[in-house]
């Protein structure tokens, strides 16, 4: 694979993965929804963690469970993880997520959150996932929509949307970037990237019951904005902007 598909010095780029009180929060939905799918302690458990970038996250992560892993190509991220997170049961490397050094069967949990569009091949990426968790392994899967208005990254409007070569060009323009690496796909291309996993949706729940998940920062209990979203997730589900999908190891797969 060609090094210039790689998005380096991810961290150096985005400010915001530095900070503490949005990351821990994002960590906090994480550990109520695998709570709620495992129910059980989830002390016992292996946990490998896809682009921890900073670490923070990871961190938070890291005392949930037995032994805590992340991992990410961003070199400025992984020093920053190392320097700042000291723990016997944490460890940060540099390590390829479509090229695990793992061996097979070496997790019980993967968590990758926004990371599929990322990479340069988003099925080797799922291969190696269901390669490196132990049978019935799970891991939480959080995606975004190739069809939303504004772009999460860069905040353009259809930037996702429009074909590949009109988006190196959108986002040239406006001066965002060089180039435009991520690869975003619709609900239908995403349930074939994961189609050798068992799907368990908890996309609705979450906008259901945001106190239960942590997910007050996005949508109040009990507001207008909650009973708008879940009509439109009703009536039109293939629009919803993010995905949440706890996703099950299915040893009868290939």
């Amino acid at each position: 694979m060609e090094d210039n598909k790689y998005q380096r010095n991810f961290s150096h780029k985005y400010p915001e993965l530095y900070n503490f009180t949005e990351r821990e929060q994002k960590a906090k939905k994480i550990i109520a929804v695998l709570k709620d799918f495992l129910k059980i302690d989830l002390g016992k458990l292996r946990l490998l963690d896809i682009g921890s970038s900073t670490g923070i996250m990871t961190n938070f992560l890291s005392k949930h469970f037995y032994e805590t892993i992340g991992i990410d190509i961003d070199e400025q991220g992984v020093k920053f993880s190392n320097d700042n997170f000291k723990s016997d049961h944490l460890s940060f490397k540099i390590d390829d997520a479509m090229n695990l050094s793992f061996p097979d069967n070496s997790f019980d949990i993967v968590n990758c959150s926004h990371i599929y569009e990322h990479v340069p091949d988003s099925k080797r990426l799922m291969d190696e996932i269901y390669r490196v968790l132990k049978p019935d392994g799970v891991c939480f899967f959080a995606a975004g929509n190739r069809l939303v208005f504004m772009e999460a990254h860069y905040k353009l409007p259809f930037l996702s949307i429009v074909p590949k070569w009109i988006a190196h060009k959108y986002i040239k323009f406006f001066k965002k970037a060089d180039f435009y690496y991520e690869n975003h796909l619709t609900y239908w291309g995403l349930k074939k990237l994961v189609s050798r996993f068992e799907i368990n949706d908890y996309s609705k729940k979450i906008i259901k019951d945001p106190v239960k998940y942590f997910a007050t920062d996005m949508v109040k209990e009990k507001s207008f904005l909650q009973t708008f979203y879940l009509v439109v997730l009703n009536l039109a589900y293939w629009l919803c902007p993010t995905y949440i999908w706890v996703l099950k190891k299915n040893n009868n797969l290939c």
